[in-house]
């Protein structure tokens, strides 16, 4: 089945956007994923085609009701099954392991809120899983929703060219990146560091290797502590090897 990404948002005419260029762009024309932009509007009941309301309780800016955008859901996706996502600043981080694990998929529905966000009793009436691209706020969920289908297109077999450019880049093994160099060889009295020009692609892999560790250590603590805990200490016993404690010299 191709992956297909389902967007409901109030400004449809956003998409396909930056999404219909580039690698993305080529894939989407090529037919190896879908995009359908589908309009909330349309599932509203008055002449006006409202979707927003006041807030319960009081309080600035305007809500999108849960009867108008559970209507929108249930006619995008009438068989539950996708994975249902709203993009919030509240929601969980999205991770690489959460894009790969939606790559896998059959391709999310996602939920583009606007105004003051979305009325609570839809999130959880239609099992919406909160998503967030970082700690800041925007105009509305679209821009999220570029980023998250642009990093799950990206990992579909036949979008990039090479099978290794995705599983050597930040955060694919819990590092960031190594740093990167081309032609020319000295660029401003700055020469490419010898070790990538040696030949030596074990020496190579070990020089990317620490530049990894050390990027990571230096600006993100945070996946440097969480690798250190997930991995084994070196000195550990094997799985279903007893620690063993050297004899004492007495013991002949």
């Amino acid at each position: 089945m191709t992956w297909r990404a389902t967007v409901l948002t109030l400004f449809p005419a956003m998409f396909p956007g930056p999404l219909g260029v580039s690698l993305a762009g080529r894939a989407l024309a090529s037919g190896v994923w879908a995009l359908e932009a589908r309009d909330i509007r349309d599932s509203a009941t008055d002449r006006h085609r409202s979707v927003d309301d006041t807030p319960a309780g009081g309080g600035p800016g305007m809500v999108l009701r849960a009867d108008v955008l559970a209507a929108a859901i249930d006619a995008a996706d009438p068989v539950p099954g996708r994975p249902r996502l709203v993009m919030s600043p509240r929601g969980r981080p999205l991770t690489q392991a959460r894009v790969a694990e939606l790559a896998a998929g059959p391709g999310p529905l996602i939920v583009c809120g606007r105004f003051e966000g979305i009325d609570q009793r839809v999130i959880d009436a239609r099992g919406l899983e909160e998503v967030s691209i970082g700690d800041y706020v925007l105009s509305g969920g679209e821009i999220a929703a570029f980023a998250l289908i642009d990093a799950c297109v990206r990992l579909l077999p036949g979008v990039m060219g090479k099978l290794d450019s995705s599983t050597e880049e930040s955060f694919s093994a819990g590092l960031l990146e190594y740093p990167q160099y081309t032609r020319p060889q000295i660029f401003e009295g700055r020469p490419i560091p010898e070790t990538l020009i040696s030949g030596d692609h074990a020496k190579v892999g070990a020089w990317r290797q620490a530049e990894a560790e050390a990027l990571t250590r230096a600006r993100r603590p945070d996946l440097w502590g969480a690798r250190s805990v997930s991995r084994p200490a070196a000195n550990a016993p094997a799985k279903g090897e007893s620690q063993k404690t050297p004899k004492d010299k007495t013991d002949g």
